[in-house]
């Protein structure tokens, strides 16, 4: 996600002179700046590259437009995830590793592939402001949500159908933090395993965009109760016609519904080298993408391009506009067994 403290660019220019080079920092040396090459990752603690004029660590300017917005950081890591998901991603990726596809590696994007059987989701979607800011963001909004989400997953054969949309106006709600977000789950989750709740925050806590859980094993017949926390939780100005710069398109919904049909992040371990997302046909990547980089194109590993408009990199929304074919058929795989008729 983005952070919330615009450093100016005169401001930025005195501390990236003043900078040491953060190649040469400990991973965990983690500082809110950067200098004219690296930034330190605050999620993280990495030193990565980064493809953009400046960076403070929390904001950056994109290149296709010279705008200054926030950084796309959304929570979700394999670190997170349940032991069974990490088994299962893991066989998965060794299976295909035995095939004739091979081994992770770049490959060019061939024909748009679809779930080998129709998904259908029934979706649901809480919007939740604080009291001061009751009626920002409207119904109108909410269907154009939706709508976002089925023209990014429609053409893989998935298809999303909104079933209902609630408004709560809840100061602590729209901040979501500590306990007060297992609390408005508890209150206002709906459906079943297979059911996936789209939670809008104004003022959501933590300075990410959103995030949202992996799935899980759960089994036919588990109460709700005991799968409360299941769905995401999006910063509301990044629906279609909100106010965060660079991101109110919706498609911070579609990378974090991503998240919850199975796909880790394009770079995900950071590395050139080993399982990455665990998915074969996604290029390699060390470092997140900041904005829309491809004049010239970000390159964080050597001989490749980076996968910078798939829709689970951190890209600006107008540079999203694919999945991989390894990516559908993960999500076909992973519904079939984790969601479908729970």
């Amino acid at each position: 996600m983005k952070s919330v403290v615009i450093t100016a660019v005169a401001a930025w220019a005195a501390v990236a002179a003043a900078a040491t080079n953060l190649t040469h920092l400990p991973h965990d040396h983690v500082k809110p700046w950067a200098n004219g090459t690296h930034f330190t990752d605050r999620t993280t603690g990495h030193t990565m590259q980064h493809f953009v004029l400046w960076s403070n660590g929390t904001h950056f300017t994109d290149p296709s437009t010279n705008t200054t917005v926030k950084h796309f950081d959304c929570d979700v890591q394999q670190g997170h995830a349940s032991a069974h998901f990490n088994r299962t991603v893991q066989r998965l990726h060794l299976d295909h590793q035995h095939s004739a596809a091979g081994s992770r590696a770049a490959k060019s994007l061939v024909e748009r592939s679809k779930v080998s059987t129709p998904i259908s989701v029934p979706l649901y979607i809480h919007v939740i402001t604080k009291t001061a800011s009751q009626g920002s963001i409207t119904q109108a909004m909410a269907n154009a949500q939706a709508k976002a989400l089925n023209m990014a997953y429609n053409p893989y054969g998935i298809t999303f159908v909104l079933k209902g949309t609630t408004f709560n106006a809840n100061d602590a709600w729209a901040v979501a933090a500590g306990a007060d977000m297992d609390a408005l789950k508890k209150a206002l989750r709906v459906g079943t395993y297979s059911t996936l709740n789209l939670y809008f925050h104004t003022d959501l806590s933590g300075g990410v965009l959103g995030t949202c859980t992996l799935p899980s094993q759960v089994q036919v017949g588990t109460p709700q109760a005991l799968y409360f926390s299941d769905g995401c939780n999006i910063n509301a100005n990044t629906m279609p016609g909100a106010s965060m710069t660079g991101y109110n398109m919706g498609k911070t919904a579609v990378h974090e519904t991503g998240h919850w049909l199975g796909l880790l992040h394009t770079f995900e371990g950071y590395s050139c080298s080993g399982t990455g997302d665990f998915i074969a046909d996604t290029t390699p990547e060390s470092a997140s993408t900041n904005g829309c980089p491809t004049n010239p194109w970000k390159s964080s590993c050597p001989g490749t391009n980076d996968p910078v408009h798939n829709y689970m990199d951190y890209s600006t929304d107008a540079c999203y506009s694919r999945f991989t074919n390894g990516q559908v058929a993960r999500m076909s795989t992973l519904w079939t067994q984790y969601r479908k008729g729970m």
